[in-house]
């Protein structure tokens, strides 16, 4: 029998535990495991690094949540990102990723990999001419693709770049962090792996850092595994579980931080201080239709355009109450970022720099109009 989405991110990889019946499986917060005999492995643990009971149940849960063949879980998202790049790419490939990625993407391959011959284009993805020419240079092994995209909220056609990444060879990659698999599952568009900040929507609470990578492939997944256990970028039991334990409300924040999120989109739609709002959920933004298409819901992220230019989003970004300034985002509360001097610094003086005029809102799961009245009030400052 095949359950929903809900009832997977409950039940999947969490059996109770059998020698007790807890409900909720234990933390094995342990380094190493007892052999019956040389090389006689209990279920293949020998060592944590290589394997632990509380991550497996978090990797056989996401891999269902995604639709994929297998899911790695790791100390952090660009971890993930790392021994993705590592196992797929060798000197001398190209990638082409979008210009709104993640700054931290755009940096780990820009600067760290770039020092081991790995060339890369930034192009925008909603032009499939630039995404075809691009693709078209020597080398191209990998498109990255990153929707919505951080902070601009672009839409991409998964299933139409697909098509063009893979009629050229490259393995195709889908961030799927700020859509989390409750309202986007990129494998079903023919993606090959998608990876995941589990810090944000996946663990939800703030308390955890993560990154996850699940793959529909299971020649890839094994060369991945394989760097993974080789230079040991493993999440730890507890923040597995931890992830674990966020993953369990998924469906009904997802649906919460949306509804939120729309309310605030619309209300600052014409307001005097804002030049632009960017959320795939209002009707005039350029992805709509196609986020209507490929997600099930628009999700709680959406960024503003100052009218007041630099100064005036600085000071909005300060002079919110229960938006809290801070990096990330995802979590239960509502958080405010200022990209171009946050989250996006690394990439100031690039194709893929951020705007001074724009504020990031990460809307959490709060009384609506205790949100809508907080944003008001510091637009009035």
């Amino acid at each position: 029998m095949t359950h929903g989405f809900a009832t997977r991110a409950i039940h999947e990889g969490q059996e109770f535990d059998p020698t007790t019946g807890a409900i909720i499986p234990p933390i094995y917060q342990t380094s190493t495991f007892v052999q019956d005999g040389i090389g006689g492995l209990r279920n293949g643990y020998e060592y944590g690094r290589a394997g632990n009971p509380t991550r497996t149940s978090l990797e056989t849960l996401l891999a269902s949540l995604e639709g994929g063949v297998r899911a790695l879980s790791f100390a952090s998202g660009l971890a993930a990102e790392d021994a993705l790049l590592r196992s797929a790419l060798r000197p001398g490939d190209h990638i082409v990723l979008g210009n709104d990625a993640y700054g931290g993407t755009h940096r780990l391959i820009d600067r760290i990999h770039s020092e081991w011959g790995i060339r890369n284009t930034t192009v925008d993805l909603a032009d499939l001419d630039a995404v075809r020419t691009a693709l078209g240079t020597d080398g191209t092994r990998m498109l990255w693709i990153e929707t919505p995209s951080n902070p601009l909220m672009k839409i991409s056609d998964i299933a139409a770049l697909v098509e063009l990444g893979h009629a050229v060879g490259a393995v195709v990659v889908v961030d799927n962090t700020f859509a989390s698999p409750a309202l986007q599952q990129p494998l079903e568009f023919g993606a090959d792996v998608v990876v995941h900040s589990t810090t944000k929507y996946l663990g939800g609470h703030s308390d955890v850092i993560g990154g996850a990578l699940v793959f529909a492939d299971e020649e890839l997944a094994e060369k991945a595994q394989f760097i993974q256990f080789a230079a040991g970028a493993v999440s730890s039991p507890m923040d597995a579980w931890l992830t674990t334990r966020g993953i369990k409300t998924l469906d009904v924040r997802v649906r919460q931080h949306s509804a939120n999120a729309q309310a605030i989109a619309e209300a600052l739609v014409g307001h005097d201080g804002v030049d632009a709002v960017y959320y795939p959920g209002l009707p005039d933004h350029p992805g709509h239709e196609l986020a209507a298409r490929q997600m099930s819901g628009f999700g709680g992220m959406l960024s503003v355009a100052l009218a007041g230019g630099a100064p005036a989003a600085r000071r909005f970004a300060e002079s919110t109450q229960v938006f809290q300034l801070a990096e990330s985002l995802g979590g239960v509360e509502s958080l405010i970022g200022y990209p171009s001097e946050m989250t996006h610094a690394s990439v100031r003086g690039t194709a893929l720099e951020v705007p001074d005029n724009i504020v990031r809102l990460s809307v959490g799961i709060e009384d609506v109009d205790d949100l809508l009245e907080d944003v008001e009030q510091a637009l009035r400052r």
